[in-house]
């Protein structure tokens, strides 16, 4: 049996974007996992999303998106005794944005921090089976701020590693979270980053910022940073408009991808970007040289630009047909 689907594991939250007069604001579905589990079906890509979402009008909201997108929910967890966080992102004149904290709760924790290993272990069968057809496992480190959801994490990288799945880990750090998790908002910077760099060594394919490699490994050198983990990962640097620099396959290379005048807002890039990456590893079969891996990377690029084009994350994500539409003009 040839594996083909995806398996995203994470935050499912809402980005409650600033307007740019900042007279209010305008709620998107997002969180990193979910996003890149929705793009990955706009790519023709089969795609699961395991997350705790609480049982609230959010949560409602992101069944509604993902059962649109047929995203398999099988081991989403609702809880009533949490709510889906609601994250508040402002922006500057550029478009990027940056997460200003989270609006209050009247629970004690949010939803995102209590994915529960005992529920999931209830069906670990149907895991197992899932597992069976998956190739990827993506998820990121907001997860680890968490002890509860961060046992359920390591325990389903264990399961997925039994089934040969293989391990994406976007880096995705998000201070934010750490410094008003219920449960680790006393840990040291410090001892957060070893605690993350740890957890990076279950990956066989790690992505992560220019500026998070500078922070997590003090390099920018995605050779020299694989050779710090004990898998040796693939790593691909990303740099918001800037060159893509990578180490897959054993190769080493820097990748320019398109760029547009019009950038509206830079939320969810990362995630589109990553889902196109996956997507063509598996639609065109894993990069074995460098013309292949750069055309993954620039398909990858696209799928992140045409993300900028509007605002919120999953709205904007471009489909498949859009995705080859824009690559072939450039070619033109």
């Amino acid at each position: 049996m040839k594996k083909k689907k995806v398996i995203c594991i994470g935050e499912a939250l809402i980005d409650r974007i600033r307007n740019k007069s900042n007279q209010g604001f305008t709620d998107f579905l997002g969180g990193a996992p979910a996003n890149v589990a929705c793009a990955l079906r706009k790519l023709k890509i089969d795609s699961s999303f395991i997350g705790s979402l609480g049982n609230d009008g959010y949560g409602k909201k992101f069944i509604k998106k993902f059962n649109e997108l047929d995203v398999n929910l099988d081991f989403l967890q609702l809880d009533n005794h949490s709510s889906t966080r609601v994250v508040n992102v402002d922006r500057n004149e550029f478009g990027d944005r940056f997460f200003s904290g989270f609006e209050e709760s009247s629970y004690s924790c949010f939803a995102d921090e209590i994915l529960s290993k005992k529920l999931i272990e209830k069906e670990i069968l149907n895991l197992e089976k899932s597992f069976l057809e998956t190739k990827y496992l993506v998820t990121g480190t907001i997860f680890l701020s968490s002890p509860i959801s961060a046992e359920t994490i390591y325990f389903l990288l264990e399961q997925a590693k039994k089934f040969e799945v293989k391990i994406v880990i976007d880096l995705n750090w998000r201070e934010v979270f750490w410094d008003h998790s219920s449960f680790t908002s006393e840990i040291s910077k410090a001892a957060r980053v070893n605690l993350i760099r740890k957890f990076l060594n279950h990956s066989n394919v790690l992505k992560l910022a220019k500026e998070e490699a500078t922070l997590f490994f003090e390099d920018e050198n995605p050779l020299l940073i694989s050779q710090q983990l004990s898998n040796r990962p693939d790593v691909i640097i990303t740099d918001g408009k800037n060159p893509v620099s990578w180490f897959i396959n054993g190769l080493k290379g820097i990748t320019e991808t398109p760029s547009l005048q019009k950038i509206v807002d830079t939320t969810g890039a990362g995630d589109a970007f990553l889902a196109g990456l996956i997507s063509k590893f598996i639609s065109s079969g894993y990069p074995s040289n460098e013309l292949e891996i750069e055309n993954c990377i620039k398909f990858a690029g696209v799928c992140g630009l045409l993300t900028c084009q509007g605002e919120g994350a999953i709205e904007q994500q471009p489909y498949y047909e859009s995705v080859n539409k824009f690559l072939g003009s450039l070619i033109l």
